[in-house]
């Protein structure tokens, strides 16, 4: 398929391609306040135990994404996450939790929009940190409305996944470059923003093609010098134990479970109703920093 229907950027396109950012950034929530652990220093990881109703487990934050990991344990000292429930469980995928709503559900409500009146700047440590099996990271909004890919003030999920063979690897690969592809001609239509406006506004379409083919061009030949490629890390994570490679460089993964995962794989597969949210509650209990 060509690069141009791929991405669908029909010249009368490029304008609304423009606003779809600008929209996201006006809608964007106020980010998480500065914010210093006073028990670790910016490179220092720490561990959290967490206790649900179907037995514990137990995860490691990452030093290198500091606003994650100071967020996580401040809410956690708070008891925030206290009686909250796992809202969404999908089989072969993740379990989320972190809605300070579903505290005090109701059978059958719809959960996943709660979360205190913040929102955390992305800290994307990618390729080093990936949705592996265990993999602990910040739930958000879509790009559409949250192109700063910020992360959610509270909410959070832990990657279950599946094992992929070699051929799915392939398949995974040639996703990531078509999905690093557009992110370049994404970026690319917000630098000639101005050039689209005035071009729409003069209805030259001749030179919103130009302008396309130019794009188009360039988006090529940054994709093949930087051609996106899973690691060996990588690799050999999702052949052996699995993940949700999909996932990967869009969403702060900011630790993983080190003791339990047990625990997590039951709660993956409870019985889900609508929304894919368990049939009977599934909750924390409580959690605690380990000093």
């Amino acid at each position: 398929m060509p690069l141009v229907l791929a991405m669908g950027l029909a010249a009368c396109g490029l304008q609304a391609a423009a606003d779809a950012a600008d929209n996201g950034r006006a809608g964007a929530s106020k980010s998480t306040p500065e914010m210093t652990d006073n028990n670790n220093t910016a490179s220092t990881d720490a561990i959290v135990e967490v206790k649900t109703t179907m037995g514990d487990f137990t995860v490691l934050l990452y030093g290198d994404t500091p606003r994650h990991r100071d967020n996580f344990l401040k809410l956690v000292r708070e008891g925030y996450y206290d009686g909250t429930l796992f809202h969404r469980v999908i089989n072969e995928f993740m379990v989320q939790a972190g809605d300070p709503d579903s505290r005090n559900a109701q059978p059958g409500q719809m959960l996943g929009a709660g979360g205190p009146d913040y929102k955390i700047d992305a800290e994307i440590v990618y390729p080093k940190h990936f949705h592996k099996r265990g993999a602990l990271a910040a739930a958000r909004q879509g790009d559409q409305v949250n192109p700063a890919r910020q992360s959610s003030g509270s909410q959070f999920y832990v990657v279950t996944g599946k094992k992929l063979s070699e051929g799915e690897v392939a398949q995974m690969e040639q996703y990531m470059q078509q999905s690093a592809r557009q992110s370049i001609f994404n970026r690319k239509v917000q630098e000639h923003r101005g050039d689209i406006i005035a071009l729409q506004q003069n209805a030259d379409h001749a030179g919103l093609d130009s302008l396309q083919k130019k794009l188009v061009a360039e988006t090529e030949a940054e994709a093949a010098a930087n051609p996106a490629r899973l690691t060996p890390e990588q690799r050999e994570a999702y052949t052996t134990v699995g993940g949700a490679p999909h996932l990967d460089g869009q969403y702060t993964v900011f630790g993983e479970v080190i003791k339990g995962m047990n625990v997590v794989d039951s709660i993956e597969k409870v019985p889900t109703g609508p929304a894919d949210r368990p049939r009977e509650d599934v909750r924390i209990i409580s959690m605690k920093v380990v000093d």
